[in-house]
């Protein structure tokens, strides 16, 4: 009875791993800096206004002023995400459900989104006319995605937390007037933590729909950034960006956490157990322009790929003994977002922005949207301003509303052991996705 009984996790530390702020596609987070902000991100590779090109284009330090520039920056991301349950239900005519082993909790899960502040900070050297040094540090993904505990879907997941913060020394080489070029070392560190309601009830014998799994995980990967300027006129940039994949080895621990007393001997076999898996994340290059239109005119624009498709299977493992516990397979393809924006230099004091980009989902369907991951294409509004407070100092401010599809999802929630998985219940309805961001950067050469 055992074999058949036991749940099977996995959406667990996967699904950790994709489940996060919704912001650029999948699960990356675009806002690195302030004063991009304003400008939807258009451009962002041949953009070179204070010391945060070190995350978008090494190469662009060796434009900024002679001496050491400080960027310092603070965004506040307000999400919504709202489900409506469109058929969620049993597997008909599984044995599970129909000896009532099965529970459905019934509500749409309020609001999943959350409030989040992410800080950034960014320090240019100048060493001469030709060799510029810098150094980044910012979070590259991250995310709080919360529904109620009678969440329909809570079975396929419900809590969701994501921490990834990513180290960034630069050097950056001016060849000539004509090209730049610039190498970064990234230094990252995720730590994620994800809860998920389980299906398996035992009513008279004290198992309720209190039972949830935990599982939290952590681990560092490093990487590299490579980055090209060409000034083909007095106007004009040309931006070429590459950012490596990442891959890291998620070390963590899986529990069972329970409201009721359970019964000795029918535990699943990874509680309290020490796990592993594998996550690479994705590539991605970009080609940007930016070009004058006379004194007060700046436009910018920017085509971005991202290598989405490294992202199939994701195999989790016992770390002790090496082996597989089951997969997890989310199909995610490679996208592309194109984005285009504006610099209007209003007096010599003040510089407004606009922008509005279009960024694609990875997820193929709906049968592989996940609970904390309800992503969908959206399309960005923004707008902005630089004062200049100073010849060294200077604030930008920027605002943008993501507008995101709606979309379905049909997610099945599995148990059983690596091989003889079954589907026990469908999660089926429609996400409303809405996301808010204000940003503040502060700016200083000296």
């Amino acid at each position: 009875m055992r074999k058949a009984i036991t749940p099977c996790w996995i959406p667990t530390l996967p699904a950790i791993v994709f489940s996060s702020g919704a912001l650029a596609s999948g699960f990356q987070l675009q806002n690195q800096n302030g004063s991009g902000n304003g400008i939807a991100y258009a451009g962002a590779a041949a953009v070179v206004e204070d010391a945060s090109t070190v995350f978008f284009n090494p190469a662009g330090m060796t434009y900024l002023p002679r001496g050491h520039n400080l960027s310092l920056s603070g965004t506040i991301l307000q999400r919504s995400i709202r489900f409506t349950d469109q058929g969620s239900a049993n597997t008909p005519g599984h044995p599970l459900a129909a000896a009532g082993f099965l529970y459905l909790p019934g509500g749409n899960g309020g609001d999943g989104g959350n409030v989040a502040l992410l800080p950034s900070a960014y320090w240019v050297w100048s060493v001469d006319e030709r060799i510029s040094l810098g150094l980044g540090f910012g979070p590259t993904y991250g995310s709080l995605t919360e529904y109620d505990k009678h969440f329909v879907g809570r079975n396929a997941g419900y809590f969701f937390e994501l921490q990834q913060f990513n180290i960034n020394p630069s050097l950056a080489w001016k060849i000539d007037e004509v090209v730049s070029l610039g190498i970064g070392i990234n230094f990252a560190h995720n730590m994620s933590h994800f809860k998920q309601g389980v299906p398996i009830v035992f009513p008279t014998a004290g198992y309720t729909q209190g039972n949830i799994l935990d599982v939290k995980g952590d681990g560092w990967a490093v990487g590299y950034n490579l980055g090209a300027m060409f000034q083909l006129t007095s106007g004009t940039r040309l931006g070429l960006a590459y950012r490596s994949q990442l891959a890291f080895e998620l070390d963590g621990k899986a529990k069972w956490a329970s409201t009721s007393p359970g019964v000795p001997g029918m535990l699943p076999p990874l509680v309290n157990q020490k796990i592993r898996a594998d996550l690479k994340t994705p590539a991605n290059f970009s080609l940007a322009l930016a070009q004058s239109l006379g004194e007060r005119w700046e436009v910018l624009a920017d085509a971005t790929w991202t290598g989405w498709s490294v992202l199939d299977t994701i195999h989790l493992e016992n770390k002790e003994t090496g082996a597989p516990l089951n997969k997890l397979e989310y199909r995610f393809k490679d996208t592309w977002r194109l984005g285009l924006g504006a610099h209007y230099r209003y007096s010599d004091t003040l510089k407004l922005r606009f922008g509005v980009a279009r960024d694609q989902t990875p997820v193929r369907s709906a049968r592989d949207r996940t609970m904390t991951l309800p992503d969908a294409n959206r399309t960005w509004l923004s707008c902005g301003a630089r004062f200049e407070l100073s010849q060294v100092t200077s604030v930008d401010i920027g605002y943008s509303h993501i507008f995101f599809d709606k979309v379905k999802t049909q997610r099945a929630v599995n148990v059983g052991y690596p091989g003889s998985e079954s589907t026990v219940q469908t999660i089926r309805g429609e996400f409303d996705t809405r996301v808010n961001i204000l940003s503040a950067q502060l700016n200083y050469n000296f």
